[in-house]
């Protein structure tokens, strides 16, 4: 499992020592992968203050070019020189405020892939396409248009999103149900144009429509949800440790001849076999 903060457009340099001072130690034993999304006057405080911790460092976005007359933009070399080994590609509010497209979308993803970075590609439904039945066309135009021109060997580098728009910032989430069902939508569509082997071992699919920690369990028991894209609730320390929590894998809680879903395949194994069903990437829950 993945969880990944996006601190969208908070903390000054002192206040991403503060908020990460608290949550390191708190994330330390975390099972789950930690990164977090900071913007860039805060990469370098952040690279900083995570130096030799298991905290991932991530970005809020990147152009496509490597240089040139694109003021306020922000290249794959730069981050990389930073020490940014995530990037979020296509978040909603860059889609609504800034003229994101689905084609700019995957420029910067081919970018980002060329140049080593690991891109968080966000796709998501709005109220209105939710409304007209038009969730299943939606999800299925964004995944395959991000993933143009992407080879099968670079799956493994790529974490999906879905971000329920008409969820973000709302405090309205989703049923566990329905976000399984949803984001099923979007691993069958990566099935189809790649396999399903692909999609089920491959490309880690988040969950980021609010995730407030009382529904974090609920959602993280689903199958097809892989982890959590969290907005601003990720500044706050705790709620992220209840978070992870929810998606920990807990070998020594797990019960002989009880059932289990791994990569998203229902198996029944026992306790003492378990450790042999897992790999690194891996996501085992009980139902």
């Amino acid at each position: 499992p993945i969880i990944a903060g996006n601190w969208k457009m908070n903390n000054t340099k002192a206040q991403t020592y503060a908020l990460l001072n608290d949550l390191v130690p708190l994330v330390a034993d975390a099972e789950a992968e930690v990164v977090i999304c900071v913007p860039y006057t805060s990469i370098w405080a952040a690279g900083e203050a995570i130096k030799g911790t298991n905290i991932h460092l991530g970005a809020e976005n990147v152009h496509w070019a490597e240089k040139g007359a694109f003021t306020g933009e922000i290249s794959a070399d730069m981050l990389l020189e930073q020490g940014v080994e995530y990037v979020i590609i296509g978040h909603s509010e860059r889609r609504q405020y800034f003229g994101e497209t689905d084609e700019t979308v995957n420029k910067r993803v081919l970018t980002a892939l060329a140049k080593g970075l690991k891109p968080i590609i966000c796709v998501g439904e709005t109220l209105e396409e939710r409304e007209g039945g038009k969730v299943e066309e939606v999800l299925v135009r964004q995944t395959t248009e991000a993933l143009k021109g992407v080879d099968k060997d670079q799956l493994d580098k790529i974490v999906i999103a879905y971000e329920p728009v008409w969820a973000i910032g709302t405090g309205k989430t989703a049923t566990a149900q329905d976000a399984n069902d949803t984001i099923a939508i979007i691993r069958n569509t990566i099935a189809k144009l790649y396999c399903p082997k692909c999609a089920e071992e491959k490309v880690r699919i988040q969950y980021g429509g609010s995730l407030n920690p009382k529904k974090a369990k609920e959602l993280m028991s689903m199958p097809q949800i892989d982890g959590g894209l969290i907005g601003g609730a990720s500044l706050k320390a705790e709620d992220q440790v209840q978070r992870l929590k929810s998606c920990k894998i807990k070998i020594k809680a797990l019960r002989k001849g009880r059932f289990f879903i791994c990569n998203s395949k229902l198996i029944i194994i026992k306790e003492d076999d378990l450790k042999n069903h897992l790999t690194d990437t891996a996501s085992v829950y009980i139902i």
